[in-house]
């Protein structure tokens, strides 16, 4: 079977096509910075062919963003496929849906109710919906699924899922901790559990555009940094992460509008509306070390605090921690923030082996000898799970 996977980040598309059983990659893709019309970066390469890489490109949306890697999947000399019909199903990491959980055909029913939770979930269901609907009509005989990003926090404790607000709210509205990257976390738990055959007391560090940390006991999820929307939990490229409520009505008395605050909260907010630079943390790193920009650095600090706080709590809800994994794009290539965050944190007993630390490029142990923590770096691989679950879905 020929199985496409799209993954559609916050500013990001990746794409891999499969050929399934067996999850051998065909051909893969890569667009960062979807939004830009200087300054994105394509990746795109056939397995066993040269790598092709463009930058400071105009990508100005996800719709152009996927069309640049369809007109590659389909070209005579760089191609996997003749025909975009070739492919059977296609596999999205997609985040939320109204009453629809877990892994499901995308049909009329379940993208109505994504629709209905665009208030919670627009600058994530939006883009995935261009995307669905987009495949729908350039692959119509092939089975869309949705692999949604709430499946492995359901094991998530009631008392750790519930905000101090009214119970009814709860009850009529659903209002609750949702917990997303599912299919990040889960590929960590899994790598762990494949390398130790047991995952222990795990906190995940999810750093890149959109960024989580997840507490996982033996394999299950029993904490999450994500609240009821992707707006919460820590600073993200462009979001503001948690943030008192009260911001909101203070702001609206001020004289702002409300849709000026949605732009500042989900546009301006995060790493770019802290550092006033950009949302980019190699952007950043390099701000600060060759120009010694004071909000640059102040931006990382204050990403820094922030995943050192979650850290901190998930350790003790734990009880313990026997490995601390960072993946996600910053957390996979930036052993400055690796750093930082483990030097903040060595008082749990971490030692960080500072040449593997800055050496590393794919999977490693970073942690030093005699470290009572083991540190992992563990290099994403969420689309091999999409993958996986779109095949051995059954209607």
């Amino acid at each position: 079977m020929k199985l496409l996977v799209c993954n559609v980040g916050s500013t990001s598309l990746k794409f891999k096509l499969f050929a399934m059983p067996g999850d051998f990659v065909m051909s893969e893709g890569k667009v960062e910075r979807v939004g830009s019309l200087t300054d994105a970066i394509f990746h795109y390469q056939k397995t066993g062919a040269e790598k092709i890489h463009k930058e400071n490109i105009s990508v100005p949306s996800y719709t152009a963003g996927i069309q640049m890697f369809l007109n590659l999947l389909v070209d005579s000399e760089q191609g996997a496929l003749k025909d975009l019909a070739e492919i059977e199903r296609i596999g999205f990491k997609t985040v939320l849906s109204k009453n629809h959980y877990g892994v499901h055909e995308l049909t009329d029913e379940v993208l109505d109710g994504m629709e209905q939770y665009n208030s919670i979930a627009g600058s994530h269901n939006v883009p995935y919906l261009t995307a669905i609907r987009l495949f729908r009509d350039v692959a119509p005989n092939a089975k869309l699924i949705g692999v949604f990003e709430t499946h492995f926090h359901q094991t998530i404790p009631l008392e750790r899922k519930l905000y101090g607000i009214p119970y009814d709210w709860y009850e009529t509205y659903g209002i609750q901790k949702m917990g997303y990257h599912s299919a990040s976390h889960s590929f960590v738990a899994q790598t762990l559990e494949d390398i130790f055959e047991n995952t222990g007391k795990t906190i995940s560090c999810h750093l890149g555009g959109s960024c989580s940390i997840c507490a996982i006991d033996n394999g299950k999820s029993v904490d999450n940094s994500w609240g009821i929307s992707l707006q919460s939990g820590l600073p993200h490229s462009n979001r503001t992460g948690d943030l008192d409520p009260f911001v909101i009505p203070f702001l609206l008395k001020e004289g702002l509008s409300l849709e000026e605050i949605t732009e500042g909260l989900t546009k301006r907010g995060g790493l770019l509306g802290i550092s006033g630079l950009s949302n980019d943390v190699r952007d950043l790193e390099y701000a600060e070390e060759e120009n010694n920009d004071a909000r640059a650095k102040l931006a990382l600090d204050v990403f820094v605090t922030n995943i050192v706080r979650y850290i901190g709590a998930y350790y003790a809800e734990l009880g313990g921690l026997d490995h601390l994994v960072f993946t996600g794009g910053i957390g996979e290539h930036s052993g400055h923030i690796r750093e930082k965050v483990c030097k903040a944190i060595e008082h749990l007993g971490i030692k960080l082996n500072r040449p593997a630390n800055y050496a590393c490029r794919k999977n490693a142990i970073i942690s030093a000898a005699g470290s009572k923590v083991m540190v992992h770096v563990i290099a994403q691989n969420e689309e091999l799970i999409v993958a996986r679950k779109t095949f051995d879905f059954e209607n």
